[in-house]
């Protein structure tokens, strides 16, 4: 495993993180969840993150007890606020002073530790004023609840305005979670020039494009049992984009590319954005304990610049670029 830095931050994270969206308290029963993060233990993986809103709260039970008798200070623990919790009231989602208070003490009990080392705003909310928003995540940082603050899936224009209030409270706005991989490729226009310039990292959700880009889904053919395409619980409608007959025909021909370099298409794909010197760590889940140790195969490769304009050559043509994708909320109508 390497490391990397997180932003314009002294924390050194893991190139991989093992998250445990859409497995841990829902496709996966706890033994095995256990097992998964035991097994990213093994593999080097120091960094794990999940949200409240996973399993409505579960998912973090679950890391917790999975991750009880490990030293502490060995690991870095990332959690997140916004979606609706609990009965799901009316102040139980959004970025309040009230929602995001009650919610940091929820996640550190359910997680059992007394702080993360980073509180991420799992996506902009229109409905709090900014600074109300920032202001209460300074405060969590000054009671020692979190060292570092942190957003998912933010446009450019709300990082520029997030870190400009961050500076002024005087806490680190050191990360963004978007959604990155070859297909998908919306942060690159704005949102990277923008945290280069902020001293933001990226940690990228969906590296694999949920499975895709694993190459098992073949054109044509039905979707394999068990997998996320078949998964009606929540995981279909968000590999459904991916798809396509010309996308799945287009990643059966980067096979050669992954064999040239002794890669699986996976291990290809996690490797790919992990070229991207914004990109701090590539989130990877698991269903089964022996995934790891696959995925993690993928921290430390090189991939020279033939590479990646053989694949830029490949599915370069049918990725998305547009910003305007970027996964942040509509405005608020009033």
């Amino acid at each position: 495993m390497e490391f990397r830095y997180l932003g314009n931050s002294g924390l050194k994270i893991s190139e991989i993180t093992y998250g445990n969206w859409l497995t841990h308290g829902a496709q996966i029963e706890q033994d095995i969840a256990a097992k998964c993060v035991h097994a990213a233990l093994e593999a080097g993986i120091t960094t794990f993150d999940t949200a409240d809103v996973y399993a409505n709260t579960v998912a973090e039970q679950v890391l917790g007890d999975a991750l009880k008798g490990q030293r502490r200070e060995s690991l870095e623990i990332f959690t997140k606020v916004y979606f609706p919790t609990g009965p799901k009231g009316h102040n139980d989602t959004g970025l309040s002073r009230k929602h995001i208070m009650e919610s940091i003490n929820g996640s550190l009990k359910r997680l059992g530790t007394d702080y993360v080392d980073l509180y991420q705003a799992h996506r902009y909310d229109f409905e709090t004023p900014l600074e109300e928003t920032m202001q209460a995540f300074a405060d969590v940082v000054r009671s020692g609840k979190a060292l570092y603050i942190g957003v998912s899936e933010w446009t450019a224009d709300q990082l520029r305005a997030g870190a400009a209030l961050a500076k002024q409270l005087g806490i680190q706005l050191i990360s963004n979670q978007p959604q990155y991989n070859m297909l998908w490729r919306v942060i690159e226009p704005e949102v990277v020039p923008a945290s280069k310039e902020l001293g933001i990292s990226q940690i990228v959700w969906s590296p694999i494009a949920q499975g895709v880009l694993t190459g098992k889904y073949l054109p044509g053919a039905p979707f394999p049992e068990g997998s996320r395409a078949t998964d009606t619980a929540g995981g279909a409608r968000f590999i459904e984009k991916y798809l396509t007959e010309e996308i799945l025909k287009a990643v059966q021909k980067l096979e050669p590319v992954a064999e040239d370099h002794e890669l699986t298409l996976a291990q290809l794909a996690i490797a790919w954005v992990l070229q991207n010197p914004n990109v701090a760590t590539a989130l990877v889940g698991a269903s089964r304990p022996e995934q790891i140790a696959s995925n993690v195969a993928a921290a430390g490769v090189k991939l020279d610049q033939a590479t990646l304009d053989a694949i830029d050559s490949v599915v370069g043509p049918l990725a998305q670029n547009d910003p305007a994708l970027t996964k942040s909320p509509a405005e608020r109508l009033s």
